[in-house]
């Protein structure tokens, strides 16, 4: 079967200051599935996940090497539009981020960012995103207040919400469960298991029982390099690499 990659990195280096962190990355991202990134702390995940909506950019001293593909495009390219690509790949971080607005808004203020002004169509993409993150039957007669005032996994559910209303073809999840609880924790997951038809996932996780719940191809990162990558059902049960072996089974890391 002939895998169809949405995003493909070529000799990919970044820097911040003096500091390398990423090394000569050269991997692919399968489309419509979701690719989980282990490794220990401070191997370059995250880095590397904010590379593909460039949001290191915003890191004075961040500098890259090497070409990112979405689609076959350089999204480093000077023609590319910096809030198109963000909007195509959105982004649900560690921590959740609601904004100090109601449910509502915290769902609609992207799509107004976007110019949309029929309220109609808004109200329906509202509930719509709010109905795909699983959140609506929770929240339906509490739409109009403070989103400050949801539970922790809520609001972790209620931001990717936010990031799903603007359309975006991959959804990039950094530990979105690691300040949750285990119950929040099994909604998450079960709501990437739901999403993942419709989108590109890609997930940094710690927890590698997650890795294996959660993704279908997992890659392995050590010292700014992915050491391997593979199917997650492969890696984790017959892993190529000694480096990945030792990692899994808690050797180091």
């Amino acid at each position: 079967m002939n895998i169809e990659n949405v995003i493909e990195t070529k000799n990919l280096n970044t820097y911040f200051g003096d500091h390398h962190i990423l090394k000569d990355l050269n991997t692919q991202i399968p489309r419509n599935a979701v690719t989980a990134l282990i490794g220990p702390s401070g191997c370059g995940k995250s880095t590397f996940l904010r590379t593909l909506n460039r949001m290191n950019d915003l890191i004075p001293i961040f500098r890259k090497e090497g070409d990112i593909l979405l689609d076959g495009k350089d999204i480093y390219s000077k023609k590319t539009d910096i809030v198109e690509l963000r909007k195509r790949v959105g982004m649900v971080f560690q921590k959740a981020n609601p904004f100090p607005k109601s449910i509502y808004d915290n769902v609609a203020y992207g799509l107004r960012i976007h110019g949309e002004t029929d309220e109609n169509k808004i109200d329906k993409i509202v509930e719509k995103s709010l109905k795909a993150a699983a959140l609506w039957d929770e929240i339906e007669d509490k739409i109009h207040e403070s989103a400050l005032g949801l539970s922790g996994g809520q609001q972790q559910r209620l931001c990717i919400a936010r990031t799903i209303a603007v359309s975006p073809e991959i959804i990039l999840m950094d530990e979105p469960c690691s300040a949750l609880d285990p119950i929040s924790t099994t909604k998450i997951e079960d709501l990437i298991h739901k999403l993942k038809d419709k989108y590109t996932i890609i997930i940094v996780t710690h927890n590698m029982q997650q890795a294996t719940r959660v993704s279908k191809y997992t890659s392995f990162f050590l010292n700014g390099e992915i050491i391997e990558n593979n199917k997650t059902s492969k890696l984790f049960v017959d892993p190529e690499n000694k480096k990945t072996e030792d990692y899994i089974t808690g050797r180091f890391g």
